[in-house]
């Protein structure tokens, strides 16, 4: 696996290191180990794919909040995301900062996503898939987000947002 620090800190792109021959590829995707090496948190509780039927659907930002803070490993397994990640931890040298990336099946890539940092994406294409790998089990209770525009950030979104739902569209600005 090879892990690239983004300008968040403690956030990566984890992109699986191939080992080709005439039949394809093999690639690991996730070892605990190497996780654990690089300073990233090795426990996955859960699982869970996010389905979107039409291009333009954003999801986000949401977290959950302590004690329940969960990291994430996300990766778009059909169609392309615009993933985003927001760093919300205020002792972060990168607080309040943003990072954006490029998911797609194509790519591989996957996106590591810290304890304590907002995330969303837009899907880009119809019939987009996305796979979650969560360190911590969904708690109802500890879930919160930050409006998907808030000029706080100043997120760059490259497309239309043409499907958003009531909560992540009404989620208030951030106060901190």
């Amino acid at each position: 696996m090879i892990f690239t620090p983004t300008r968040l800190a403690g956030a990566y792109t984890i992109e699986p290191e191939r080992h080709e021959d005439e039949r394809g590829f093999f690639a690991r995707v996730w070892c605990q180990q190497e996780c654990q090496a690089q300073g990233v948190n090795p426990r996955l509780v859960q699982c869970s794919v996010s389905f979107n039927k039409q291009r333009g659907t954003l999801r986000g930002m949401h977290w959950q909040q302590a004690p329940h803070a969960e990291a994430k490993v996300v990766r778009c397994t059909m169609g392309a995301i615009y993933d985003v990640i927001i760093d919300l931890r205020p002792d972060s040298a990168t607080f309040k900062s943003y990072e954006a990336l490029l998911l797609t099946p194509e790519n591989r890539t996957m996106l590591y996503i810290p304890e304590g940092c907002a995330h969303g994406f837009l899907t880009l294409l119809d019939n987009t898939e996305v796979f979650y790998q969560m360190s911590e089990f969904y708690h109802p209770e500890s879930q919160t987000g930050v409006r998907w525009n808030d000029p706080a950030f100043g997120i760059h979104w490259i497309d239309e947002v043409r499907v958003i739902s009531p909560r992540d569209a009404h989620y208030p600005d951030f106060m901190g």
